[in-house]
This record gives structure tokens, C-alpha cells and sequence, in this order.
């Protein structure tokens, strides 16, 4: 398959998608980086275990030193990025060597703010191992949490490169395949109708899905992330419509203590809470029925937690990198395809939040 060419205004770069592609690394960084001096692997403890042998392998012509951090969000704490930077600096890492994020959406975010901000900015390259990371791993955008917030400190950093080796997907759990697939929903609903229709008769079911089906629809994500990341690199516009479920799904991540959900499970939740607001006050024409029922056959929960307190997730969702003045900002949709920001007060987010 042809990459997927990614363009934003201060990097073009590849983005190649299929079985055994990370046989092609090798070839890419002797090409992209004739004077690298050593490539540190930045992955975490269940990748490691599964993977990290193959990758040495395939790597085997560098000088590469592996840090391993831990699984999932607690990846994407201060403690974990000093360990990393300290492992940079303890392993000789200068301004020729390479990052290579090797993992979920949560080691590209760590690894990329290491590349990011060791020794001013070293490039780096995503190498994605989940779903939900065919999402993450394309626009620069990298980050670690903060306790106040979800990915508030991090930076807009492109890397030089994706190697989306399908081959690592079927090892993935159950709720981590629905965690990615919620983008997947996310990017047709926000862009793309006919995409979104092919979602609905085409998966049925995230425990047996074809190779075929699993590479067009991620391919499909990536081309519609590249094309809002590609108009609005740093967020400044167009580009705050990927966050469409996002503002009440990082405040069920943080409320709920990250890695208690998944982050596609709150998102599937803020895309059903941001689907009944646009039909309130966007003029929405939307089967929300069949939506939910489709999303329960394929084993999504659709119901709020019993145990948040709306008031705190109101108070999370007014420190939403979208918010401005502690206004709450929501992306809703006029229709599918045609997305929108829509101000909501304190007093009828709560309104709503009970009806919902």
C-alpha cells in the first residue's frame, strides 16, 4: 500500500500502513538520518513483553537502547518523563539520535514530548500498536497529564514518520479494540457520511475484525486527521472539531481516575451527550436510537457512571483546553459531516447533563 502523506505547515511525512511494515524501518532511518548516532525505543511494560524482541530485531543495525515505562495512562505522568529524560541523558542521547514511540496513544504522547523537549527537540517516529493510535500517532500533538487536566502540558511536535505495522493489533484486548474504534466512529461523524454508513453495515461486531475492513478503516481515520490537521496544524480553528465527545470524555477519564475507563469508552459517552446537545441546538436530524443500539451490540456501555457528581465534571469540562474564560465549549454537529462550536452555560450543562 502507498503511504498516506501527511502535510501540516511545518512537516510532510509518511504514514505506512500494513502487515510486516516495520521491516521497512531499517531502510527509512538509514535514509531519513545518515548521521543518527544511537535510537532510543520508548515503549511500555505489556508491548514490551509482547513485542519488543521483534522490534530489536528488526532493529538490529543501531545502537538501541530500550526504556520501558508503564502501561497505559500512567505512562503520562512528570515521574514517568524525568525517568525517560534521565534515561536519555544516562545513555548518551545528543541531537542525532531518534525516539521512536513505540506503542499505544499513551507511549506516542510520552514519547513524543521526550523528543519534543530533550535537548530542545530530537526527532522521533511513531510506531502505533493500537486502534485508538492510528488517531493519536498523526498531527504532533504530544503531552504528559496533569492532575487538573488530561494532556495540559505537552507541545505540537510532528514526527518524522508512522510505521503502522497492522500485525500488531490482534493481540489487543477487547476494551482496548473498542477504545479505538470510537475515533474511528468519531472521524465519520465529524467528516465523512458515507464513511460512517459503511461503519454502520460493515462491523458488527470488534472481536473478528477482517484485515481488509481493519486496514480501510483505519486508513480512512488517518486520511480524515490529515486532513483537518493539514488546514490547522496547531488547533487554532478546524482542527478543535477532533474533539467532538472529547470535552466530557477527558472529564469521565479524570473523574473516574485515568485508566479506569478507557479513553474511546468516555468518548463514546461524550459523543452520545454531544449528539442529544445538537439536536437541541444545532437543528441535529440523527437516529440516536439506532446509534446507541449499534453501540451496545458492539458492547460499548452508553449509560453515564452512577458514581460522577455532575458539578466536578462541570468544573473539568471548564478547564478544557477548548474553553476559553471558563466558558464551556462543545463541538456538536448540524448534521452528520458538518461540525460546529457551540458556547453552553454552567447552568444548562447541568440541565442537561441530568437529562442525559
Amino acid at each position: 500500500m502507498e503511504p498516506i502523506t501527511i502535510q501540516t505547515a511545518s512537516k510532510t511525512y509518511p504514514v505506512f500502513i500494513g502487515s510486516g511494515v516495520i521491516n521497512q524501518l531499517p531502510s527509512f532511518i538509514h535514509e531519513a538520518f545518515p548521521t543518527i548516532t544511537n535510537l532510543m525505543i520508548l515503549t511500555d511494560e505489556t508491548v514490551a513483553n509482547l513485542y519488543l524482541s521483534d522490534m530489536q530485531e528488526a532493529l538490529n543495525p543501531f545502537d538501541c537502547k530500550s526504556c520501558i515505562v508503564p502501561s497505559g495512562e500512567r505512562a503520562k505522568t512528570f515521574d514517568v518523563y524525568h525517568q525517560c529524560l534521565t534515561f536519555a541523558l544516562e545513555n548518551r542521547l545528543d541531537r542525532k539520535s531518534v525516539v521512536l514511540a513505540f506503542g499505544g496513544g499513551a507511549v506516542g504522547d510520552l514519547g513524543g514530548f521526550v523528543a519534543a523537549t530533550f535537548m530542545r527537540g530530537i526527532p522521533f517516529i511513531q510506531v502505533p500498536t493500537t486502534i485508538l493510535a492510528h488517531d493519536s500517532a498523526v498531527g504532533g500533538k504530544v503531552a504528559i497529564n496533569h492532575s487538573l487536566g488530561k494532556n495540559m502540558v505537552g507541545a505540537f511536535y510532528q514526527p518524522e514518520a508512522v510505521f503502522y505495522d497492522l500485525d500488531f493489533l490482534p493481540s489487543l484486548p477487547m476494551h482496548e479494540k473498542r477504545s479505538g474504534f470510537a475515533e474511528v466512529i468519531k472521524h465519520g461523524l465529524i467528516h465523512d457520511p458515507s464513511f460512517y454508513s459503511w461503519l454502520l453495515e460493515h462491523i458488527d461486531s470488534l472481536e473478528s475484525l477482517g484485515a481488509d475492513d481493519l486496514s480501510h478503516m483505519l486508513s480512512k481515520g488517518i486520511e480524515i486527521k490529515g486532513a483537518f490537521v493539514s488546514k490547522d496544524e496547531r488547533e487554532e480553528g478546524i482542527r478543535a472539531f477532533l474533539n467532538f465527545g472529547h470535552t466530557l470524555g477527558h472529564a469521565i477519564e479524570a473523574e473516574m481516575g485515568y485508566g479506569k475507563w478507557t479513553h474511546g469508552e468516555a468518548v463514546v459517552i461524550g459523543m452520545l451527550f454531544a449528539l442529544e446537545l445538537s439536536r437541541k441546538k444545532a437543528g441535529l436530524t440523527f437516529d440516536c436510537e439506532q446509534f446507541k443500539n449499534w453501540l451496545m451490540k458492539l458492547g460499548y456501555e452508553t449509560n453515564m457512571p452512577k458514581e460522577l457528581v455532575y458539578n466536578k465534571l462541570v468544573e473539568r469540562m471548564k478547564q478544557d483546553k477548548k474553553s476559553v474564560g471558563q466558558k464551556v465549549k462543545f463541538v456538536l454537529l448540524k448534521e452528520i459531516g458538518s461540525p460546529v462550536l457551540y458556547e453552553i452555560s454552567d447552568e444548562e450543562l447541568m440541565t442537561e447533563l441530568y437529562k442525559f
